[in-house]
Formats: structure tokens, C-alpha cells, sequence
């Protein structure tokens, strides 16, 4: 297993493994159990999404797609122009 990805948040977390597992890429998150511990540990570098070393090239490059994504034109609401939408 390889630590590829330390998500911002067990949201982002959790969205990034299923986009992984909707791609065929089994992700194992790191830490989960642990964000009930915040303001007792630090918070940099507690959650990762680990892969199996043969995925690891692959499930970078999904999560580096996911992290360059930006809105089409007119997709995004008025009131937040620049959002994605998902």
C-alpha cells in the first residue's frame, strides 16, 4: 500500500474513495477513526487515502483531475460565480 492523497477533510475523504471505487481503484482512508480525536492530535497529515502500489500512478493521476476540475461556462450559480457545481 501506498499513502497517495492527505484530503483537507473526512468529507473530501470519503468523496474522493468512492470517486476511486467508482473507477475500479480500492482506496483504504488512513486516519478516519481518528478525526474524533481534533484538538487532542494535530490535524496535518491525519487522514490519507492509501492504494495498492500497482494503482498508485492511476488513482494520482483521477485525484489529480479531480483537484483541476473547474466549472463549465453558465454551469455555475449566479451567486457563486467560479463554483463547480457537483
Amino acid at each position: 500500500m501506498r499513502r497517495i492523497y492527505e484530503p483537507e477533510s473526512l468529507l473530501e475523504a470519503e468523496m474522493l474513495a468512492g470517486m476511486l471505487a467508482s473507477e475500479g481503484v480500492q482506496a483504504h482512508l488512513v486516519g478516519r477513526d481518528l478525526v474524533g480525536a481534533t484538538g487532542e492530535l494535530p490535524l496535518h497529515g491525519l487522514l490519507g487515502l492509501s492504494v495498492a502500489d500497482e494503482q498508485a500512478e492511476y488513482a494520482r493521476q483521477l485525484i489529480d483531475a479531480y483537484n483541476g476540475a473547474q466549472p463549465l461556462i453558465g454551469d455555475e450559480p449566479e451567486s457563486f460565480p467560479g463554483t463547480l457545481i457537483c
